[in-house]
C-alpha cells in the first residue's frame, strides 16, 4: 500500500480509492513529530475542501496544528472513530487513523503531490 500513497509537503497522505475518491490522513512522520494526539477537528460530510487550504486541526499534547487539504473536492466521509479515539492516528496513521474521504473536483491535483521516494527525500532534507 505504501507505494500507492501520495504526499503533500504539509505531511498529509492521499490514497486513491477509485477514479473519483481519495482517502486522506497524516503521515507517520507527522504523527511522530506531533506526539500523542488528543483531538482532531475534521471537516464533515458535504464540506468542500480546497487544495493547500485549511480543512481542520489536530491537537496533540505538544501543540495544535493545522490540517491542510492536499486536494480539492467534497468530503464524502469523515472518520468519526477519531472523535472518541484520536490516538488511532498515532497507532495506525495509514490504516484506521485516516481523516477523511474526498470526492475529487480536480483529479489533476494528484499530479502535484509527492510519491513515497520524493516525500522521504523531502523529510530527509528537513522538510518542515
Amino acid at each position: 500500500m505504501m507505494n500507492e500513497l501520495l504526499y503533500s509537503k504539509e505531511h498529509e497522505w492521499v490514497l486513491r480509492l477509485d477514479e473519483n475518491n481519495v482517502r486522506i490522513g497524516i503521515s507517520n512522520y507527522a504523527q511522530e513529530e506531533l506526539g500523542d494526539i488528543v483531538f482532531v477537528e475534521n471537516p464533515v460530510e458535504d464540506d468542500e475542501v480546497t487544495a493547500n487550504e485549511l480543512m481542520g486541526t489536530i491537537e496533540s499534547v505538544k501543540a495544535v496544528s493545522d490540517l491542510y487539504s492536499p486536494v480539492s473536492g467534497v468530503v464524502v466521509q469523515a472518520n468519526e472513530v477519531l472523535d472518541d479515539s484520536p490516538e488511532l492516528i498515532n497507532e495506525e496513521p495509514y490504516e484506521s487513523g485516516w481523516l477523511v474521504e474526498v470526492e475529487l473536483s480536480n483529479p489533476e491535483e494528484l499530479e502535484t503531490l509527492l510519491n513515497e521516494e520524493s516525500y522521504q527525500a523531502f523529510i530527509n532534507e528537513g522538510g518542515e
